[in-house]
């Protein structure tokens, strides 16, 4: 059977001829790669975290997907002007699903915005505008034609989970992220770096829990992109 792949969701504004509504909203490229790599994707709507454990009870795996900015202050952090598209409901309730996942150690992908709130989770802290760091960083949002193609490489940890999961120590990924990890959580571990240095991959420390999380967007990417679709591939067998 198939295994059932959560995976989570933000709210968007749609304009309508008959007016605007506030919908959960995800791209449908999550979807189909889990469904390309054989499993069944499963929306998750962020609302109350008392119902994660029944959720989770339900599902074999978690992809934790991307969207706006985590609240600096959920990190220790201070407001920034470049800070976008916060949702206190959707951060309070994924923060608590990124914990319950490592209680129950369930296979777990984590895409952009996923993997900021799995550090978070952890007791990590993020760097609130790359840009701001100084001259000698990559531009990490890269938006208008081609902006998901990839736009600067990425080194994978030889022999780490991330390098087993993707098939490759060093790929070309798209980026549109303009924050990223500064401290890295407790137990988690560093596994891929961009050329100067931002972090792009993170795993666990204990290897009995198949987590592995990612800054870029290998949904974007597609299928017919090799260390993508064995990313989502990788989730999908843990999951089974």
């Amino acid at each position: 059977m198939a295994p059932l792949i959560g995976i989570t969701t933000g709210l968007r504004t749609l304009h309508t001829p008959t007016g605007d509504y506030r919908v959960h909203a995800l791209v449908p490229n999550y979807t189909a790669m889990v469904r390309r790599a054989g499993g069944i994707p499963v929306l998750l709507t962020a609302g109350d975290p008392d119902e994660i454990p029944t959720l989770l009870s339900r599902l074999d795996g978690v992809v934790m997907s991307g969207g706006g900015d985590v609240d600096p202050s959920r990190y220790g952090g201070e407001p920034h002007p470049a800070v976008y598209g916060i949702d206190p409901v959707r951060d309070e309730f994924e923060i608590a699903l990124a914990r319950a996942l490592a209680e129950r150690q369930m296979p777990t992908a984590c895409i952009c915005r996923g993997l900021q709130v799995m550090n978070v989770a952890m007791g990590g802290s993020l760097i609130e505008d790359i840009s701001a760091e100084g001259p000698d960083m990559l531009p990490h949002w890269v938006d208008g034609d081609g902006s998901y193609l990839p736009q600067h490489p990425v080194s994978i940890e030889p022999g780490s989970p991330t390098a087993k999961a993707l098939g490759t120590e060093e790929l070309g990924v798209n980026t549109l992220h303009h924050q990223a990890v500064r401290q890295v959580g407790s137990g988690l571990l560093v596994t891929g770096r961009a050329p100067d240095g931002v972090i792009e991959a993170l795993v666990p420390e204990d290897a009995s829990w198949p987590m592995w999380a990612v800054q870029w967007h290998p949904e974007y990417l597609g299928p017919d992109h090799g260390p993508s679709l064995s990313f989502f591939e990788t989730l999908v067998r843990a999951a089974g």
